[in-house]
């Protein structure tokens, strides 16, 4: 697979990319432009797709009375999984994308409108990280394979979303929360109401970060008729980001009071319930610093939902060890 030539200064890096990011410092030549449609220079997207997998894998743990030693293959699986498919996923919004992309200052620098690669080169480079995905989703028992099968359909649908919707952030939540089903199923071997009300609660949360995201762009988007959240709450948006706040915290709290009541000790409910008061407080302080007219700003608090997914992650996890 050929790629663009690049100067040494430019050398092909992504606007909103971290600077010095291994991609750009260490991958070999050829393979960067297929990397960045995977934003592997980018990684707080796979985090946001992996840590509800998480979620899921602790809560059920905890509903179950603890980890047990196929966990550690299941998280390392839906890390392998979020990996792979995060890069599928925005290999395939870089082609639906790669006209309005062009007219986007923060992305016309992405790998197909800035020409380093073809769509038919990535077209072949999301097959490859589908089927590696694929392969390592077959490891884990039927019903979470049948789940997994299930998610491509929001994947697929989400690039669409912002033409014909105000609210693509939902479809967005939809695909990218999935793991919190898949996880969950993938230890009990069914599907409850415990791991339904998590990821609706991820659902939420997405609208949350992913409104904070779209103020970047909405400019541009206005310009060329891209639809987002941003947008539409325009100056309203801190109420909104209020209420996701609020409602995301409560759906949490009611999937682990669901999923562990009446049998979990005392210990263990309470620092399981320390999982959603921890991302809300965090969340809090987003919107304490929020300033929807600075990009670099909604970035950066964009990002730092890393922290937020990873809160809920540790305390459900203490919370299943205890």
């Amino acid at each position: 697979m050929s790629t663009k030539s690049e100067t040494p200064e430019v050398a092909g890096t992504v606007a909103d990319a971290y600077r010095g990011n291994w991609v750009d410092r260490i991958a070999p030549p050829f393979s960067r432009p297929y990397l960045r449609l995977s934003r592997a220079d980018r990684p707080i997207g796979t985090w946001l797709l992996l840590l509800p997998c998480w979620w899921g894998i602790a809560l059920a743990a905890a509903h179950t009375g603890g980890f047990v030693w196929r966990d550690l293959w299941l998280a390392l699986g839906c890390a392998l999984g979020a990996f792979l498919m995060r890069g599928a996923g925005c290999t395939w919004n870089d082609i639906t994308d790669r006209k309005i992309d062009a007219g986007v200052a923060r992305t016309r620098s992405r790998p197909i409108p800035s020409g380093q690669v073809s769509v038919r080169q990535a077209l072949v480079w999301l097959i490859i990280q589908a089927l590696i995905s694929f392969a390592i989703l077959l490891t884990f028992n039927t019903p979470a394979i049948l789940l997994g099968i299930v998610s491509l359909a929001p994947v697929a649908i989400y690039p669409f979303a912002k033409r014909f919707t105000w609210w693509p952030q939902v479809f967005l939540g939809i695909a990218f929360n999935w793991g919190a089903l898949l996880a969950w199923v993938a230890h009990t071997g069914s599907l409850s109401w415990p791991p339904v009300i998590l990821y609706l609660s991820g659902l939420i949360w997405t609208l949350f970060y992913d409104t904070i995201y779209a103020h970047q762009d909405k400019e541009d988007d206005a310009l060329i008729g891209v639809k987002s959240t941003a947008r539409l709450f325009g100056n309203d948006s801190a109420k909104w980001l209020g209420g996701f706040l609020i409602a995301s915290v409560a759906m949490m709290s009611i999937a682990v009071l669901m999923a562990l009541l009446p049998d979990a000790s005392p210990l263990r409910l309470t620092l399981s319930l320390c999982a959603p008061w921890a991302m809300g407080w965090h969340m809090l302080w987003q919107m304490r610093k929020l300033d929807i007219d600075n990009p670099d700003i909604c970035l950066d608090l964009f990002r730092s939902n890393r922290d937020t997914g990873l809160l809920g992650a540790l305390f459900l996890a203490i919370g299943a060890i205890v």
